[in-house]
């Protein structure tokens, strides 16, 4: 991972999402921290003093103004994104934004218009898409080896346990499934096929806290083409994605962190390949989002912004179907 320059990051949201992002920037070659903020101070300090980091703030506002920050990586609550980014963007900040990218369409549209006008620099952060076993299965995808992609399955979920004031079962929080866990199948599906479904059909179990504990979705395409997806915060899943083509079929276990992929051709042995990567795998995103900015690009071929806001109008359809429907909305 060589760097033509350094490229000089910000961090808002000290919380463990981005504790993550920041032990893992160490992997991304060119790649320093400058600044953290947070609504409390007091913790931007900790956050700070644990990841070396110079300088610390108490408001996305500081943050924004920090003279040296070329990048800032949102790590926040998603009901504070929109709210971040569009700060950051004012500042004059490339931004790299936590999934979901918003709660809602409207809120994503808003950010992309603006970053368009502007010119500005804006990522959705889908780790996945960039880890190296996924990476070679977008080529294998991209070759066609396995014919015509016909069906999709993919799920993630896990048990929370029962914490109702917690982020994820909180409405006030954005909380639910979908949006934390679900957006990952989704978003798959979405990188597979390269294309929202014609057709939505779900079942979900809203919870006494008001959001989804957990979901199914069938996802019809176009081209008569299928996505079978799931998720929970209550329900532990296998977490795995296959992908069935006419000429063989693709698996990836554990497709979230992705550490191996497996190639199934038809009449031909398995090819399998392996990443041994050390780290958790959040350093690729940065090494896409740092050669978009070597590169004067505004945004990335893999997680392109009109992508991201499909996905977001996907995610709406989908609740709109439940009913469930968070603050302002």
């Amino acid at each position: 991972m060589t760097a033509e320059r350094n490229v000089k990051w910000g961090i808002m949201g000290p919380g463990g999402i981005s504790g993550t992002f920041a032990s893992d920037l160490i992997f991304a070659g060119g790649a320093e921290i400058v600044a953290v903020a947070g609504r409390s101070k007091e913790k931007a300090e900790a956050f700070a003093s644990k990841h070396g980091i110079p300088r610390f703030y108490g408001s996305c506002e500081e943050l924004a103004n920090d003279p040296e920050a070329e990048i800032v990586y949102v790590g926040t609550l998603h009901t504070i994104h929109k709210e971040n980014v569009m700060t950051l963007l004012r500042g004059g900040k490339s931004v790299l934004c936590e999934k979901p990218f918003t709660i809602n369409a409207a809120e994503a549209k808003e950010i992309v218009e603006y970053a368009k006008e502007r010119g500005l620099f804006v990522m959705e952060a889908m780790w996945t898409r960039y880890l190296p076993p996924i990476r070679q299965v977008r080529e294998w995808l991209k070759s066609g080896i396995i014919g015509e992609v016909k069906l999709v399955k993919a799920e993630f979920g896990f048990d929370a346990g029962w914490n109702p004031e917690g982020r994820l079962l909180n409405k006030e929080m954005g909380g639910g499934t979908l949006l934390d866990a679900g957006i990952y199948p989704v978003s798959f599906a979405s990188m597979v096929f390269g294309a929202q479904p014609a057709r939505i059909m779900s079942t979900v179990h809203i919870g006494e806290t008001g959001v989804d504990e957990r979901f199914s979705l069938l996802f019809e395409y176009e081209s008569g083409a299928a996505a079978s997806l799931h998720g929970s915060v209550q329900l532990e899943m296998s977490n795995e994605a296959w992908i069935y083509g006419t000429k063989g079929k693709i698996h990836v276990p554990q497709f979230l962190f992705a550490r191996k992929a497996t190639l199934y051709v038809n009449g031909e042995e398995p090819v399998t390949v392996e990443d041994d990567r050390t780290f958790t795998g959040h350093s690729y995103q940065a090494v896409e989002a740092m050669a978009c900015l070597r590169e004067g690009r505004t945004e990335s071929a893999a997680m392109p912004l009109d992508e991201t806001l499909r996905i977001m109008e996907t995610l709406d359809s989908i609740r709109a179907q439940w009913g469930l429907k968070y603050a302002g909305e």
